[in-house]
């Protein structure tokens, strides 16, 4: 697994947003200002994260984003998975996007390897929440850092 931007800037915005309080609405104005996340990109993300539960928005006067629920009840799995979609490595051994394959039963490296990757994944995904990224929020710790050490293909 490889982190991209989005997902950088999806956890700077959530982190934000888990700081606040649960019953605040926050513009996206507000949300780019405090993450440096450009706008129109970071409405992008927010409106992944709304269309798979992660967000919840209000439109018009008054409106903006709040998390959907309290930050430790949203998993950084969750996140991911709006964001990116599947976090197994191959189809085959996807556990909610499964595709079927030919050498599936007798395929050691997707029994065991592969197996194991996606596990990993999802056991360290699953067992950290927004509220670890609130943490940093509240130290004012800025993923912005990060994105100049994204791993490139074929780095």
């Amino acid at each position: 697994m490889r982190l991209s931007a989005t997902d950088v800037y999806a956890f700077q915005a959530l982190g934000f947003l888990g700081s606040q309080a649960l019953d605040r609405w926050v513009s996206s104005e507000e949300i780019s200002e405090a993450t440096g996340v450009h706008r129109p990109y970071l409405v992008r993300i927010l409106a992944a994260l709304t269309a798979k539960g992660v967000v919840k928005s209000k439109k018009g006067i008054g409106g903006g984003y709040a998390l959907a629920r309290k930050p430790q009840l949203i998993s950084l799995c969750e996140v991911v998975r709006a964001i990116d979609g599947p976090v197994a490595p191959l189809s085959c051994i996807s556990l909610n996007w499964h595709e079927p394959c030919v050498e599936e039963a007798r395929c050691h490296a997707r029994n065991t390897i592969y197996t194991r990757m996606r596990d990993a994944m999802l056991g360290v995904l699953q067992e950290f929440s927004v509220q670890d990224l609130v943490l940093d929020a509240q130290q004012g710790v800025s993923y912005g850092n990060c994105l100049g050490h994204l791993l490139k293909p074929n780095a």
